[in-house]
Order: C-alpha cells, then structure tokens, then sequence
C-alpha cells in the first residue's frame, strides 16, 4: 500500500511576545528612535520607532503611555507613547517594531543603555 504524499510543511510561527504595561519597569534611549524597556525586572524588549523625538535622550524626559482598553502589548500598534519633559505637551512617538532581547543581547548593550 503506497503512502500519500506529505503535504507541504508549515513554517512555525515564531511565538508571540507580549507583555503589560503594567509590568514595565524602566526604559531608556540610545538615540531619537530606539527605545529600551525593561519588563518584569528581567526583559528588555527593543522598540524601534518609526518617529521618535531627540527629547528621549535628554535628562529628566518621562516616557507616557497611554492606556486604552487591554494594557497587553503583543504589536507596535498597542503602544501609545508620549515623551515629555514635564512643562510642555506630551510629543506622540510611534512604535514600528518591538523586540524582546535575548540575555546575550541585554549583556551587549552598553550600561548606560540598560533600563
């Protein structure tokens, strides 16, 4: 008795990386469009932004999100982002992709980079 043959096999999806805002605890920014979250004190998740603003990397910025509904973050669009440096309005930067870093990666950022 011949066997079908195996139908073409499916790619695995990479798994979802999600998280809550409710568990961020720090960030950080190298430059204008990348930003470094540090998630349940052990995660950090690279977030490269597609408009970002020079206010992140200065001294005494907030980081603002804005919370709508669920606050699980699983795609850049979940992320509502202000930066501000607590006198003016809060400028809105957006969110193109989102990276959970691995250890070895989080032990190659420069220190001052780490949130």
């Amino acid at each position: 008795m011949a066997q079908a043959p195996a139908g073409p096999s499916k790619a695995a999806k990479p798994a979802r990386q999600c998280f809550y805002l409710s568990d961020w605890r720090g960030w950080s920014a190298p430059d204008k469009n990348t930003l470094y979250m540090k998630v349940r004190g052990r995660d950090v998740y690279r977030v490269d932004l597609a408009y970002g603003s020079s206010q992140l990397t200065w001294p005494g910025t907030h980081l603002v999100s804005v919370v709508r509904g669920p606050d699980s973050v699983c795609h850049p669009l979940d992320l509502d982002l202000r930066v501000s440096d607590g006198f003016g309005m809060a400028l809105p930067i957006r969110a193109k992709t989102i990276t959970k870093l691995t250890p070895e990666e989080v032990q190659a950022l420069p220190k001052k980079y780490r949130p």
